[in-house]
């Protein structure tokens, strides 16, 4: 089987004046393309560390992640950052838009640093996420949904691989936040991407394939009721 994720033995510690601190302790998973995992647990448990890993932004003491098929940690931060950007979108609790940019330019950003042609592909992105109105206008000047929605399809304009999402309805209100999922797994399927979201909420975790909780730095999966 081929697996667009695989996490093999991760662990990640930290050091203080008190002493180490384990974080993640030998988490093993893997997501097969097209799949969408819900990473939950307590607050502090470790999900936003152990999606971080996932996605090459930090290395773990110990342990390996492949994506697709490639070792992340074979590879140096520029090399790690290029595969980013050839098969990874993100969307953040915080949306992450760069304040001086429009709605637009922030879409058109990832496709611009790969060298790929921006502006018709980011003007598509943005009419499918009904914001054709909006591209020349500032985060500042946009609610947070549909400041989401603008994370939503910078995310999906580069046509990921692999979607790592981290509480994507965390800033918003349940109605903005039940669009923002209904529009995401819309997007997934047209796409085909593999998911793989933290988040604290039930409902959102339901819609996933599979739900896999942190407790105490270990990962177990979750069997529905």
């Amino acid at each position: 089987m081929t697996y667009s994720l695989e996490v093999k033995n991760l662990c990640q510690q930290v050091s203080d004046s008190a002493g180490t601190i384990t974080i993640l302790d030998n988490v093993n998973l893997s997501a097969t393309s097209g799949e969408a995992l819900a990473i939950t647990g307590a607050s502090g448990s470790g999900k936003s560390t152990l999606l971080g890993l996932m996605a090459g932004l930090d290395v773990p003491t110990s342990g390996a992640v492949h994506l697709m098929g490639q070792s992340l940690f074979d590879l140096d931060e520029e090399g790690r950052a290029a595969l980013r950007a050839r098969h990874v979108g993100f969307v953040f609790q915080s949306f992450q838009l760069l304040p001086n940019l429009t709605a637009l330019e922030n879409v058109m950003l990832p496709l611009e640093l790969a060298g790929q042609p921006a502006a018709d592909a980011a003007r598509h992105m943005l009419d499918r996420v009904g914001l054709a109105e909006r591209l020349h206008h500032y985060p500042k000047t946009l609610s947070g949904g549909e400041q989401q929605r603008v994370s939503l399809a910078r995310a999906f304009v580069v046509k990921p691989d692999v979607l790592f999402a981290d509480e994507p309805t965390g800033s918003l209100d349940e109605q903005n936040g039940q669009k923002i999922i209904e529009l995401m797994f819309s997007l997934l399927r047209e796409q085909g991407a593999t998911l793989v979201m933290v988040t604290h909420d039930p409902a959102v975790a339901a819609r996933c394939d599979r739900e896999l909780r942190l407790i105490a730095g270990k990962l177990s999966a979750v069997v529905p009721a």
